[in-house]
């Protein structure tokens, strides 16, 4: 199974970079993992909603682009529903079963994500109401997708 995740703006701090190389090398045991980082736009202070949905649109197409006809995709969104680690687990090896072999995560820049990605996701996922850098969430998502594998192996990992 190939596992891409397209992610807004550049990881700039070297710990999120050790932490993703990390889970990047645990994945490998199981998965294809690709990481496409697609550039950030800069959001003025007080940008009017019209200008974040242009700064959405921006990111989305750049995103958008490297998005596959045939792949499964997974917008991480707040909006979206919330799984927890056994649940996604399932859907990933559901996924797998009915033959999809090419999931795609979507990570947003600080704005969200657009419109036409968040259309043409299959699922959108929430890891909670809460907020997070996309930088960190990058380590969020690679460590439960690792667990998700573990999980789904019946390895000792997820408790």
């Amino acid at each position: 199974m190939k596992m891409t995740v397209i992610a807004v703006g550049k990881i700039k701090e070297r710990f999120f970079e050790e932490a993703i190389g990390e889970y990047s090398k645990r994945l490998s045991r199981y998965c294809k993992l690709e990481i496409i980082q697609v550039a950030d736009e800069k959001t003025p202070d007080r940008a009017s909603e019209a200008v974040e949905r242009q700064i959405k649109d921006k990111e989305g197409e750049r995103i958008l682009s490297h998005i596959k006809d045939s792949a499964y995709v997974i917008a991480l969104a707040i909006e979206g529903k919330m799984l927890d680690s056994e649940t996604l687990a399932e859907k990933i090896s559901s996924l797998g079963l009915r033959g999809e072999s090419h999931i795609q995560f979507v990570i947003g820049g600080s704005l969200g994500l657009s419109k036409k990605v968040m259309d043409r996701a299959d699922f959108a996922l929430s890891f909670s109401k809460m907020t997070f850098p996309h930088q960190l969430m990058r380590v969020v998502l690679l460590e439960q997708i690792y667990r998700s594998f573990r999980i789904i192996e019946g390895a000792p990992y997820h408790k």
